[in-house]
């Protein structure tokens, strides 16, 4: 069962202190939101767990199964078994949602273990018909000209194919309409097992109508 373990976290933005002491533990098996306004540090503490180099660590510890995160760079955290769904996804040209979904499940298997082609393709058809997304998403640029909701539905997509240990879900309702914001929680309500974890930052309740965390 995989843990993320917070102890006493102090994190810093160009020397200005935003959290003071934070613990927390998210274990496989559980949800747990974080909730509240603006400004009062709910993604500094997702960007101070995936390493942003903005933010700076200045007392405390953060582990994944005992291992020490703070440690490891940004791409080690996410094979590691850490994912997270920013608030404002990337658009990076050039390269297809397929392409990325493959060579990030590659790399997270590693050298030697790679996922093949046919069992790639027909698990992205699955994860893709069940977020009820077109087809034609898996062959377009990744986020490029989609809309608010297709980025976001574009993120538990990425949730459901890598198939984190624990998942670090920022605001992932913001700025949807009701059937979009079901069928993103349908994704997350999915994805729970004994061996996934997850944190909800979000500012509204409304997204606790559909899932139902363990903690808030």
């Amino acid at each position: 069962m995989a843990v993320l373990t917070i102890k006493d976290l102090h994190v810093s933005v160009e020397g200005k202190e935003i959290l003071k002491g934070v613990n927390l533990e998210v274990k496989g098996g559980e949800i747990h939101a974080i909730m509240g306004p603006n400004g009062t540090g709910k993604s500094t503490l997702s960007s101070a767990i995936m390493g942003h180099p903005k933010y700076e660590v200045t007392k405390g510890s953060i582990t994944l199964d005992g291992q020490n995160v703070l440690e490891m760079e940004v791409d080690e955290r996410a094979r590691a078994g850490l994912f997270l769904a920013m608030q404002y996804p990337s658009e990076i040209s050039g390269i297809t949602n397929a392409d990325f979904l493959r060579a990030a499940i590659n790399a997270r298997l590693g050298e030697g273990n790679e996922i093949s082609l046919m069992k790639f393709i027909r698990k992205l058809d699955e994860k893709m018909a069940f977020l009820e997304m077109n087809p034609d998403m898996a062959h377009r640029y990744l986020n490029e000209g989609f809309s608010g909701g297709e980025k976001k539905r574009n993120e538990i997509l990425q949730l459901m194919m890598l198939e984190p240990k624990i998942a670090i879900l920022d605001e992932i309702d913001s700025g949807l309409d009701i059937d979009a914001l079901k069928i993103v929680s349908k994704g997350i309500n999915e994805m729970r097992s004994s061996e996934f974890g997850c944190l909800i930052i979000t500012h509204y309740q409304r997204l606790l109508n559909y899932i139902t965390p363990d903690y808030v």
